[in-house]
């Protein structure tokens, strides 16, 4: 043992790595001064207005009477106590596919995620969706456009996706009610089974974004999760009505025959910048009506209801629901009722005082209420809306004017 101990300098590397180890445990004090109740410690985060997540830190002491909030450009404190922050505590950057993402809401939805630091993977076949939504994010490295249609299979590694690919606006579900309910049929079962077979392979979350369609013309009032609705499953808009209601379907088979982990969030009306100009839609018709010096329409008599939520609310919410343990269906709207004929009166005040109004027949099947109980989503997703119509409308309306005047320029007028 001895001659073994001494041929080829055994022994001194012996010794030197006693030494190493040695060095290691002095110096090991330095690197534990964060004691195991401080390793507990909350750490802050802090948001700025856009929701985006600043670059600072904020660490809370033991006693919770001093904290150090350090400044994005120069690291040093700005008050308080410093305390020492593990390396690697944070939220995990998730890879994200939002299908629809060149879409009204999709493009503020990916506005979030990027902010956040996820990235984001926008699949659309700009059927409805638009370039111009997304070009601010070119040449940001955390995201990545394909044009593709979700009736394709399409295989990526990711951990969540947000399907919202679908056609939502009025004009199109009715021009042609042929074509488009053999498109919605295809866009709503093949697009969403092959999303949901994505899913499936790669272990990924999904989160199907349906709508408060599914309640039809309701007999309850306002529409609770449990409410199976009152829908017309031969009348005009029954293509769309019909579509979501086997998309949701298809998750909860998918979830409870294949564990799927699945969320499903029932949107309700909806208004903010990057809308389409002539969608159909109410809001977008009456301002871009206003804004073009026209009669704004009104369907009936003008005292059907609806509920309106600025799109900043309802991203807040599909991100809460899809981070969330929750499957849903949630209520993700604005309970604040308007009817048609105060819509109309809260457009006038924001744009022109001297809107007209024109009445028109009512269209088929039109529901006379529409209102969201949201306390599910408000009990479990700690989530309700913040903005109200009246301060929501102005930044629709600023977008919307300068589209409009981009627009008529273009034309020569």
């Amino acid at each position: 043992s001895i001659n073994y101990l001494f041929k080829e300098q055994r022994l001194l590397f012996i010794l030197i790595g006693i030494l190493i180890g040695s060095t290691f445990f002095i110096l090991q004090p330095s690197l534990s001064r964060l004691g195991p109740t401080d390793a507990h410690s909350p750490i802050r985060r802090s948001f700025s207005k856009d929701n985006t997540v600043s670059s600072g830190v904020s660490v809370v002491s033991d006693n919770h009477d001093s904290s150090a909030s350090f400044s994005s450009g120069t690291n040093r404190p700005v008050y308080g106590k410093v305390g020492r922050v593990p390396v690697g505590i944070g939220r995990r950057r998730m890879r994200v596919v939002v299908t629809g993402g060149a879409g009204f809401v999709g493009s503020h939805l990916v506005d979030k995620l990027i902010a956040r630091g996820d990235e984001v993977i926008v699949l659309d076949n700009f059927f409805t969706g638009r370039k111009d939504n997304l070009v601010h994010l070119f040449g940001n490295p955390m995201f990545e456009l394909i044009r593709h249609d979700v009736v394709e299979p399409i295989l990526l590694e990711v951990d969540q996706i947000y399907h919202l690919a679908c056609p939502a606006s009025p004009v199109h579900y009715k021009y042609n009610p042929v074509k488009t309910i053999i498109s919605f049929a295809i866009t709503n079962v093949m697009g969403t089974l092959n999303m949901l077979g994505l899913a499936k392979r790669v272990g990924a979350r999904f989160l199907l974004t349906s709508t408060s369609e599914v309640y039809g013309d309701p007999l309850q009032h306002p529409q609770k999760e449990t409410y199976w609705g009152n829908v017309n499953p031969i009348g005009e808009r029954s293509c769309y009505d019909e579509g979501k209601r086997t998309a949701e379907t298809l998750a909860m088979d998918y979830h409870r025959g294949a564990g799927v982990e699945v969320r499903i969030a029932r949107i309700f009306n909806t208004y903010g910048p990057r809308m389409c100009l002539d969608d159909g839609r109410v809001v977008s018709n009456f301002v871009a009506q206003a804004i073009r010096k026209l009669p704004m329409t009104v369907y009936g008599d003008g005292k059907q209801t609806r509920s309106f939520q600025y799109v900043s609310d309802l991203v807040d919410g599909l991100v809460a629901l899809m981070d969330g343990e929750h499957i849903g269906p949630f209520n993700l709207g604005n309970p604040g009722e308007f009817t048609m004929l105060e819509l109309s009166e809260v457009v006038k005040e924001t744009i022109d005082p001297s809107a007209t109004i024109e009445f028109r027949p009512n269209t088929a099947d039109d529901p006379h209420m529409r209102k969201p109980d949201i306390s599910k989503a408000k009990e479990l997703l700690n989530w309700e809306p913040k903005i109200s119509l009246r301060e929501g409308l102005p930044l629709m309306v600023g977008d919307f004017r300068q589209r409009i005047l981009n627009e008529d320029e273009g034309k020569g007028a």
